[in-house]
């Protein structure tokens, strides 16, 4: 556990946190997809229309809005819009089979439900300006909920974890004195909005006044095709999985001398165990630093990550399990046996989270 201190500030939504920076960097690009892009300026109009016409449909607080979109600036601006009304987005990925889609809307039974058939109407007549509480159905506190992420579940039912601003707001906070996010980042929002990996994507970006780039589909999945971008764009903190890294690895390391100049600072993992043994293949090219390889375990119950276990070529090398290294300063972690007891070291037992960053709880939970 870690012993490190956190200033934790008053607690904020994130619309508060991103419209603070829309007034430190307004003319930074804010989102890009393809050749397309929006300034952090122009990303806050387009979702402050959206959230004006979504409260006018209901919209508030408490609310849900199910999103069923593609990758797409106008995704970027659904979530941010959503989160302006005070409503909670429910993200579904389009790509889900058609079971699951429909099981997940019958159980968070949304207000709204946006998805490539039933867009919103043209929005240019409605106010450019920041939704407050007087335009919303009842005030936003960053206690609300601010997303439903839907896990598989032990029985192999979705269940909605519903977490709050105030969660994401701390995710940032508390981690602070390890990462120096700031607007000269460029991230990638590599992995679908429906995977909580997303929000620290996101966020990473948007709260800190950084770059966020939107990859296509077709993109993630080819590691070739994605090392190019990670070269052009200059992206320097990116998130991944294990699994999606060890091709990305092995196709940068298969590639003809010379190879793509990265501008990476770090390389973040979660959602899988991580093999740190397969990373040596990485350290024959790649010194310790540029970047710093970053095992961050987390479940969706937790606000995406629990520790932080920064690794070098030694680590890796010596390496015979997976570490998952020290927790979140606002956490605390547990290893108790089945009567919920503290086992002692070196002895088997189940990891159980305590504090800041747990969910609110679940839909019909």
């Amino acid at each position: 556990m870690s012993d490190v201190q956190v200033s934790v500030p008053s607690p904020a939504t994130v619309p508060e946190l991103f419209e603070a920076q829309v007034r430190r960097t307004p003319d930074n690009t804010a989102v890009a997809y393809g050749t397309d892009t929006l300034t952090y300026a122009e990303l806050n109009t387009r979702a402050n229309q959206m959230a004006h016409w979504l409260i006018e449909q209901g919209a508030g607080p408490e609310t849900f809005v199910a999103l069923v979109l593609p990758r797409s600036l106008d995704l970027v601006i659904a979530i941010l819009a959503v989160l302006k009304t005070g409503a909670a987005y429910v993200p579904i990925d389009p790509g889900y089979p058609t079971d699951r889609i429909t099981t997940i809307l019958t159980d968070a039974e949304p207000l709204i439900t946006l998805d490539t058939t039933h867009p919103p109407p043209d929005l240019t007549t409605y106010p450019h300006t920041n939704p407050t509480d007087n335009h919303r159905t009842t005030p936003l506190t960053p206690h609300n909920t601010a997303y439903i992420i839907y896990t598989s579940g032990s029985t192999g039912r979705p269940k909605g974890v519903l977490v709050p601003h105030t969660n994401i707001a701390r995710l940032f906070t508390a981690t602070h004195h390890w990462y120096d996010f700031g607007e000269h980042d460029t991230w990638t929002l590599f992995h679908s909005f429906a995977f909580d990996f997303s929000v620290w994507e996101l966020w990473g970006a948007l709260l800190h006044g950084g770059r966020l780039i939107v990859v296509p589909f077709d993109i993630t999945r080819s590691p070739t095709q994605f090392l190019t971008l990670l070269a052009e764009e200059h992206v320097t903190v990116l998130n991944q999985t294990p699994s999606a890294f060890y091709q990305l690895m092995q196709t940068d390391h298969d590639h003809p001398t010379p190879r793509p100049q990265l501008a990476l600072r770090y390389v973040i993992f979660g959602g899988e165990a991580l093999d740190l043994q397969r990373l040596n293949t990485w350290y024959q090219h790649h010194p310790d630093t540029t970047p710093v390889l970053v095992n961050m375990y987390g479940i969706t119950e937790t606000t995406v990550h629990v520790s932080y276990a920064p690794l070098t070529q030694d680590t890796t090398r010596q390496a015979t399990t997976s570490t998952i290294g020290e927790t979140i300063p606002d956490l605390r972690a547990y290893i108790l046996d089945q009567a919920l007891r503290p086992v002692p070291p070196g002895h088997p037992g189940e990891l159980y989270i305590a504090g800041n960053g747990l969910e609110i709880g679940l839909v019909n939970g």
